[in-house]
């Protein structure tokens, strides 16, 4: 093909092509130039045109793109002195970072630990106090899962802790004093430790312990009057006799009857219980209580009230140990539930993350702080269970209804029960505000796994529950 016939069919095609409003760049012009030997005088002029028209096209560009997003970081007016002015810091970011929080409360008169609208709670005030105190932003206080918050365990209606864990994010230089500044004297925080990123004060909590507070009266059906109950002091053959009943909660069963709305063939009734027993006795305003101790892997609503009301009900003559038995079958039996004012949420227990985490993180035993949490205890928690006791007749109050009490299920009588409870109970699986799925194995008292159907009942861990640390 001739060079005159080429350079004929260039003219053509470039008439019929669709000019772009856009004008060609420097560069690929002068390439152009050298293939076709196509000489145009560009003047300087147009050069200035075309660099113009570059720039202003640059808002096409995603490097425009991010810096158009920046540009709330140079928006706030400035000073004369070229100071900005004061509400710029509004803007700056606060570094937030994984904390695990110790707390303990008397919940006396607070309708659980859960967040339930409508009624005064112990997350409602905590959260208010970490707001008003700037560690928290309003938008984390109304949806607390802005801050990935979560709670090792709740507690029912009533019941208190010594120490309770809440995970969350938070500022790195937190005062513990500013905390309790905006907090009730019945809630107290105790320390702030820095967590992995990925810690869940749930399910990083490989066991909890709780105490029930009781005068030891309620063991010796006997006693009738009020004088005779303050002047009893409980035999160490009674003692013993406590302690056989209790054994026979240990190890891994079913207590669908120990909770409410569980049948014997669902795989979250089954519960792993590493120990139950009598810790000691003490006696204050003339009157001589017990403190039980149990210590297991997740409790269910009302479970430990229950394990309490039955034991007491065996020792008590209502029934024998054949009941003890029946209750964790497939029959239904209804189990009196146990006053909720000497229940106690005394520790949650980090064995596994301790140990894999020792060279890099603090203990989660909070050694650090157990004069507090004692002091706590003698000033708020145990008054409180003693006062209920000895002016109230709690205890004496429940045995009168505990002589009328029916164990067999009535279908036109069912067991009343308070839906708030339910909501806000101290179910430590059945969390419907968080997000995260339990998944570990129910472990047996013979350290033989369940079948992985069972998974929503047992707190997340791959290994084998340790027995270290029963009390």
């Amino acid at each position: 093909m001739s060079t005159t016939l080429f350079r004929f069919f260039v003219s053509k095609l470039r008439q019929n092509l669709p000019r772009h409003p856009i004008r060609s760049a420097v560069i690929p012009v002068a390439r152009s130039i050298s293939i076709m030997e196509v000489a145009p005088v560009e003047t300087k002029e147009a050069e200035v045109t075309t660099s113009d028209d570059l720039v202003n096209n640059k808002n096409l560009t995603r490097y425009k793109k991010r810096f158009m997003k920046r540009q709330w970081e140079d928006s706030a007016p400035k000073k004369e002195n070229g100071e900005a002015d004061e509400k710029r810091v509004c803007g700056e970011r606060i570094k937030r970072k994984k904390m695990a929080l110790l707390l303990g409360y008397c919940g006396v008169d607070y309708y659980g630990m859960q967040r339930n609208p409508g009624v005064r709670t112990i997350e409602e005030d905590l959260l208010k106090a970490l707001w008003e105190a700037k560690y928290i932003t309003e938008e984390d206080f109304h949806n607390q899962q802005n801050a990935q918050f979560q709670r090792s365990s709740r507690t029912d209606k009533g019941v208190s802790a010594a120490r309770q864990v809440v995970s969350l994010k938070l500022p790195l230089e937190v005062d513990v004093k500013e905390i309790n500044k905006k907090l009730p004297d019945s809630i107290r925080v105790f320390g702030v430790k820095r967590v992995t990123n990925k810690f869940n004060s749930k399910s990083k909590c490989n066991a909890r312990t709780y105490s029930y507070t009781l005068p030891t009266y309620v063991f010796e059906p006997s006693l009738e009057t009020v004088e005779e109950r303050k002047q009893y002091r409980i035999p160490e053959d009674k003692i013993e006799k406590v302690k056989k009943v209790l054994e026979i909660y240990k190890g891994t069963k079913s207590y669908h009857n120990f909770t409410e709305k569980k049948h014997s063939q669902d795989p979250s009734s089954l519960r792993y219980m590493m120990g139950f027993t009598v810790d000691r006795v003490f006696v204050e305003s003339d009157m001589e209580f017990a403190v039980l101790l149990v210590k297991g892997q997740s409790f269910m609503l009302h479970q430990i009230r229950k394990m309490v009301g039955l034991a007491i009900a065996v020792i008590r003559g209502h029934g024998d140990m054949s009941l003890l038995e029946k209750v964790f079958g497939k029959e239904k039996v209804m189990i009196p539930t146990a006053p909720g004012l000497g229940l106690v949420l005394d520790m949650v227990h980090y064995d596994r993350y301790d140990a894999k985490f020792k060279n890099s993180h603090d203990s989660l035993a909070w050694d650090d702080v157990e004069g507090d949490v004692q002091k706590f205890k003698e000033q708020f928690i145990y008054p409180v269970i003693v006062k209920g006791e000895v002016e109230d007749n709690c205890m004496a109050n429940w045995l009168e209804k505990l002589n009328m009490h029916s164990y067999e299920p009535s279908e036109n009588e069912p067991e009343k029960t308070d839906e708030k409870e339910l909501i806000g109970g101290d179910d430590d699986d059945d969390d419907a505000e968080c997000g995260d799925k339990v998944d570990g194995d129910v472990i047996k008292s013979d350290d033989s796994k369940v079948d992985d159907s069972l998974a929503d009942s047992a707190v997340k861990d791959d290994s084998v529950v340790s027995k270290s640390g029963d009390k």
